[in-house]
């Protein structure tokens, strides 16, 4: 509990910067648990690498455009009501979310080098995929309780919370 209450005291000090580092570890830790309890690597071949660019996405894009989309998302719509949820969880993955894949995909395959013609290809491929698989996925309650709880972490952001992460992995 003492871990919990420094988080939320950084958190009201600095949200921004506390929002984007638990993105970017989150994201890491993601990765790293991919790595070594999916995919079964080992210490030895853990590609460190795409840890890093884990975490910088995290950090550089991920934490920052769904931070500043959930404080629009708030004034868009204000209210705490499960209607007003709805509504931000519908404007979330009608408008946001495939937007939002758009631009991860892609720029996940420039820092992991993709030429561009590639990378096209790839988005072109796994683009559709991706997006239903956004809307399948059993997190959409979370997100929906997430989302009314916007108005009242007053300053905050939903993504700051890690109980509340799922929302944020279009």
């Amino acid at each position: 509990m003492a871990l919990w209450r420094a988080y939320q005291r950084a958190l009201a000090a600095h949200p921004w910067k506390v929002q984007v580092l638990t993105a970017g570890s989150l994201m890491g830790l993601g990765d790293i648990i991919s790595q070594q309890l999916v995919e079964r690597r080992g210490l030895q071949e853990h590609q460190t690498g795409r840890t890093l660019t884990m975490v910088s996405m995290g950090c550089g894009f991920v934490g920052p455009v769904v931070g500043g989309w959930y404080r629009v998302l708030d004034r868009l719509i204000p209210g705490t009501t499960k209607v007003d949820a709805l509504k931000k969880m519908l404007l979330d993955q009608g408008a946001f979310a495939p937007c939002f894949l758009g631009c991860f995909l892609p720029l996940v395959g420039v820092l992991n080098g993709m030429p561009a013609q590639d990378n096209w290809a790839k988005l072109k491929r796994d683009y559709p995929d991706a997006l239903i698989t956004n809307y399948y996925v059993g997190r959409r309650p979370v997100c929906c309780c997430c989302l009314e709880l916007l108005p009242i972490l007053e300053g905050t952001s939903a993504l700051s919370l890690p109980a509340f992460m799922p929302c944020i992995l279009h």
